[in-house]
Order: C-alpha cells, then sequence, then structure tokens
C-alpha cells in the first residue's frame, strides 16, 4: 500500500495494479495511505485451518445430508471452521460451545441443554441444530448473505440493518451500516465465510495432499478375551451409581429473603455461574417462588485392580458419544439462487416445498444482487490410570490380565479437579481466561461482537418514543417498566379503558421516571426469561406450512396447538399482521416436541 501510495506517474507491477484497480478512479494517495493502519493479519490460522480441513471428514458426510434434506445450499458446510475449526469440544470466550459455536440460550430452541446433557457438544445433533437456525435466518432475511452474517450477529441486528438502510445488498450493509454492536466480527462474517469456503474447495493448492479423519468411534476396553456386554459392563457399578433414567437437575424454590449471592455461597459457585445457569443478571431480585436450577455434586467410581491408600482426581481419558439419533426432517427452506444480473426480490412467503439447492455461485453474487453437567464433577479412582482390569466371569476384578496403557492414554489420563463453574465435554474443560478460549475457540472468524440470537424482533424504542406491541406484551408491562400508571399510557395513546393492545400496535411512551435504556434492558429481559422457560421444556424439531382459512388468526392457530406459543409464531412470521389473517395466506408453523428429562 506504501508502495502504491508513493508511485506517482511509475508504472506499477501486475499485482500492484490490481490493488490500486480495486480502489476506484478517485482515491488519493493519502487515502491509501491511510488505509495502512486499517489492514490486519493473524498468525497460526494456518495450522489451525489445516487441522480443520483434516477434522472435518469425520463429519462432512453427516453435514452435507443434513443440509440436502433442508434443501440448503451444499456450501453452508465450511462454517464450522469459520466457528470451531472443525472441533466438537471447542468453547469460545463468550461461552459458545462446540462444532458449530451455539449460544445456550440459542441452542436451546433445537437441542436439549440442561444440567444433565448439552447436546451443543453432540456434533450429529448440533448440526441439525445449525441447519434449522441457518434456514430460519434465510426465511427472515431473505437471501443467504444476510441469513450467514446473522449467525454471528443476530437475526434481530442483521434485520434492523436490512430496514434502516431499505437493502439487503450485504456489501452495502457492510461498508455503510453503522450500529454499536455491528463491530469488525460481524462486518466480516461472510467475508470469513467466502475465504473458507475457496480454501475448503481447494484445499491441495493451499496444504497440498491431506488425509482426512473417518467417522468412527473406538472404544478402549480390557484385551482378555471376554465378550463385553452392556450387561458385564454395568457390573462394575454399585447400586448407588445405577439409575432407570437420566436424573433431572436438581432445582431450588426461592424463599422470601433470597439473594442470589447468598445462594451461590450456599451452593458453593460463583454467582456469575448461577446468574448464567438460569438466564439472570447478577443483580436481579428474586422473586419468592421461583423455582431456580442449581448445581450438583456427581461422584463417578471407577473400576480397579486394587485399591491404593488413597484416592486420586483425575479425568477419564475422552470417549466420543454415539451419533444422535436424527430427527424427523423438518419442511425445507427455500434456497433461491441469485445472478448478478437480476437482483433479488423481496422474499415471498416460504413455499412449503424447497427450491434446488443454490449453486456456489449464488452465496458468492447473491450480495452484489455448558455442558455434560454444569455442577461439581468429582472423578475419583481406586487405582493408578495406568492399569485397568476387566471383570472376571463372576464379576470380580482379575488382576493378572491388567492392561498397561500406552503412552497416549496415558497422556490423555491427566489429573484435574473439574470445578463447579465448569462444564465436562469430553477432555476440553470451559476455559477460565481469554488466552485459553482462543487457543479453545473459534479457528477463522474473529470473536463475536454480540451474543448470537434468533430473536428477529428489535426491542429498541423509536426516536419518536414509540414501539411496536410484540405478543405476550400489555400496557401493565409497559407500566411497571417506565414507573408509570397503565391510566397514563391510555391516556396518551388514546385508548379506553380495558381495550387491549393489539400485537404490531404502535404504542407511545412516557419516559418522565425512567431511561429509555433501561425500559430496554428491562423490555428484553422479559422475553429473555419467557423464551428461556419455554425452551426449557421444548425444542423446535421442523417447519410446516399452513394456509389460512377464513376467520384464523395467530391467536387461534397457536390455540390449536397448546405447546405453539404466540410469540414464537410470530417469530416465524414477523412480517404477517396475525391478528388478522386473509384466506390464502401462507403461515409458517414450527413443530415443536417436549424435551424429556428421562430415558
Amino acid at each position: 500500500m506504501r508502495r502504491i501510495a508513493s508511485s506517482g506517474d511509475q508504472p506499477l507491477s501486475p499485482e500492484d495494479q490490481r490493488v490500486r484497480d480495486l480502489w476506484g478512479d478517485g482515491v488519493t494517495p493519502a487515502r491509501l495511505r491511510a488505509a495502512v493502519d486499517d489492514l490486519r493479519f493473524q498468525l497460526g490460522q494456518s495450522d489451525r485451518f489445516r487441522g480443520g480441513l483434516i477434522r472435518a471428514g469425520a463429519w462432512e458426510t453427516h453435514i452435507a445430508e443434513t443440509l440436502a434434506n433442508l434443501g440448503l445450499p451444499a456450501e453452508l458446510a465450511v462454517l464450522p471452521h469459520v466457528e470451531s475449526s472443525f472441533n466438537p469440544s471447542a468453547y469460545s470466550k463468550v461461552g459458545a460451545a462446540g462444532l458449530w459455536q451455539f449460544m445456550r440460550s440459542t441452542g436451546r430452541r433445537y437441542m436439549r441443554i440442561d444440567g444433565a446433557v448439552d447436546d451443543r457438544l453432540d456434533p450429529f445433533r448440533s448440526t441439525e441444530a445449525a441447519a434449522q437456525l441457518l434456514a430460519f435466518n434465510y426465511r427472515v432475511l431473505g437471501t443467504w448473505p444476510l441469513a450467514i452474517t446473522a449467525y454471528n450477529h443476530g437475526t434481530a441486528g442483521v434485520r434492523r440493518a436490512k430496514e434502516t438502510l431499505g437493502t439487503d445488498d450485504i456489501v452495502r450493509i457492510v461498508r455503510s451500516y453503522s450500529s454499536r454492536t455491528f463491530g469488525f466480527a460481524s462486518r466480516n462474517f461472510y467475508v470469513s465465510f467466502l475465504a473458507a469456503l475457496d480454501i475448503d474447495r481447494n484445499p491441495d493448492k493451499y496444504f497440498g495432499p491431506l488425509p482426512k479423519e473417518t467417522k468412527g468411534y473406538r472404544l478402549r476396553l480390557p484385551a482378555d478375551g471376554s465378550h463385553w456386554s452392556g450387561q458385564l459392563l454395568a457390573q462394575q457399578l454399585s447400586p448407588a451409581e445405577m439409575f432407570t433414567g437420566q436424573r433431572a437437575p436438581p432445582h431450588y424454590r426461592v424463599q422470601r429473603g433470597d439473594t442470589l449471592a447468598a445462594l451461590a455461597d450456599r451452593y458453593g459457585v460463583p454467582i456469575e455461574s448461577l446468574a448464567e445457569l438460569n438466564h439472570l443478571r447478577t443483580s436481579a431480585h428474586l422473586r419468592p417462588g421461583r423455582v431456580l436450577t442449581v448445581p450438583e455434586a456427581t461422584t463417578i467410581t471407577l473400576a480397579s485392580a486394587t485399591p491404593p491408600p488413597s484416592a486420586t482426581p483425575v479425568s477419564p481419558a475422552p470417549a466420543a458419544a454415539p451419533p444422535a439419533a436424527a430427527a424427523p426432517p423438518p419442511a425445507a427452506a427455500p434456497a433461491r439462487p441469485v445472478s448478478p444480473a437480476q437482483p433479488a426480490p423481496a422474499p415471498p412467503t416460504p413455499p412449503a416445498v424447497a427450491a434446488a439447492t443454490a449453486p456456489v455461485a449464488a452465496i458468492r453474487t447473491s450480495a452484489s444482487a455448558g455442558s455434560i453437567a454444569r455442577q461439581p464433577v468429582i472423578v475419583t479412582a481406586s487405582a493408578p490410570p495406568a492399569a485397568v482390569a476387566p471383570p472376571s466371569p463372576g464379576g470380580a476384578v482379575s488382576p493378572e490380565v491388567a492392561v498397561q496403557e500406552s503412552a497416549e492414554d496415558a497422556k490423555a489420563i491427566e489429573e484435574v479437579v473439574v470445578a463447579s463453574t465448569r462444564p465436562h465435554a469430553g477432555s476440553t474443560l470451559q476455559p477460565l481466561s481469554a488466552a485459553q478460549a482462543e487457543a479453545q475457540g473459534p479457528a477463522l472468524g474473529p470473536a463475536a461482537d454480540t451474543e448470537q440470537s434468533a430473536d428477529p424482533f428489535d426491542y429498541s424504542v423509536a426516536q419518536d418514543e414509540t414501539i411496536h406491541v410484540a405478543a405476550e406484551e400489555t400496557l401493565g408491562h409497559y407500566a411497571d417498566w417506565l414507573g408509570v400508571t397503565s391510566a397514563r399510557l391510555r391516556e396518551l395513546n388514546h385508548l379506553k379503558f380495558r381495550s387491549p393492545v393489539l400485537i404490531g400496535q404502535r404504542i407511545k411512551l412516557d419516559f418522565s421516571r425512567v431511561t429509555r435504556e433501561v425500559f430496554e434492558t428491562l423490555r428484553h429481559e422479559y422475553h429473555r426469561e419467557l423464551q428461556a422457560a419455554y425452551f426449557a421444556g421444548h425444542r423446535i424439531v421442523g417447519t410446516e406450512i399452513r394456509i389460512a382459512r377464513a376467520g384464523d388468526s395467530g391467536w387461534t392457530l397457536s390455540q390449536r396447538r397448546p405447546q405453539l406459543p404466540l410469540w414464537l409464531l410470530q417469530q416465524y412470521n414477523p412480517d404477517l399482521d396475525l391478528t388478522v389473517l386473509r384466506p390464502g395466506t401462507q403461515i409458517v408453523m414450527p413443530r415443536v416436541e417436549e424435551v424429556g428429562s428421562g430415558g
């Protein structure tokens, strides 16, 4: 850049000329010199990406099948390069986990994530969840560049950018949209994806021939010739360690006078961990009667040959979970190819059947057109980890046939104490520092600027101090958050006594008692807690299309399906007026199921 800026009228090399032409005819030498400070690079990415390409072999078939079954572009399969470098045990410093780096709140929409199970760490289940989230983003936003950007920035944030600039052109949004939360990571996420796509499609160009990992699992068992079975394995457990089903995480009902700090002290965990586990702020006031999820210690005893004098804390060698059962295939999202010569029209209501998978050119050119348990896990062994003995036919341990662990196995068994605030994920622990998070976290893309969220609604207040009513909101909510009376709001909006507010209705607010920022925070927290409570017991497994009939409304449709709240129906149809639906209108109906804690 400095050489080009100081070249004057001298001829440039072909490469320098190519870079110079990217700036257009009006660029000045001063602008080129200033651009030097905007250039960034990061060392070590080549090694990380190379490792990701090797690891990707274990999952690429399942990812390709999942995307194809939903009618999504096959190119989306490279997103884990940007998110985790295809490390299924990766954690980021903001709490995202797994191959697809889901936040807990977003992951709960499609997976089970609680004190006993964290499906984010299951590459198969999390892949199905990521496909559903990407399909949802595409339905709401209409183009793949925006849908991919929303995977990092959140659906509501990208929707706000699109509406603010009045365009779905990713180039204009990246260059022109200004927002406090639309920072370096979000602005560069789509181009990071394109870079990963180019390298993934041409690995030999950058790395030469690479071996790919294959899908499968190895289970280490003592080599005594016995025919191992679940029954024989179960004989090594004491009766106290065997359960007919997965125990639900323990809960505590808040009593009068309880505080978050006092409960954190009682259970021996940091207040931040207890607050995050229950989707609360650390300063939140606890209402009597509220049920909180609390940590619980679990002790696992490993079978051994000879009991030593004292127990030694160890962490078991990593063992991969078996593939999760595939969920029923959801209704496909349309994958609209868009050519550069013909800009994309506003997205129609999605059809019931997906269009053909978009080619790579469509994605490139449409722009210009937790944990197994969040609780103490105390693992003890009554023998040195170097020896593991098989059972004898009667279930007794036979020291004579103990197998010496290999150097690789011994290295995998490290002496650790799993703290109560760190979820256990195979052999990877949740990082406690930014340095650890960076070492384990996303490989290519920069750290996220905002918390990933699939909620497409903007809960901010407009410049004229008005808002649009969202589902599950009443005048009473607004009055509480504003510190005024409902009568004052009725007077301000010329509403009759007892007349309800309707979804989508514009309401004028009174900010004489609180600031807009306080109101927005309380409103967002209300919806976050509402959705967290619902997704603690439900998950989305797909979608289907319903054609509205005479008399249908969002309320009547949600009442016919007791497990489908109106706010979720609104999220899947953010541009429809659900108060009155015209016959023939297509409505996207999310299919949900209960998430059980047993079995």
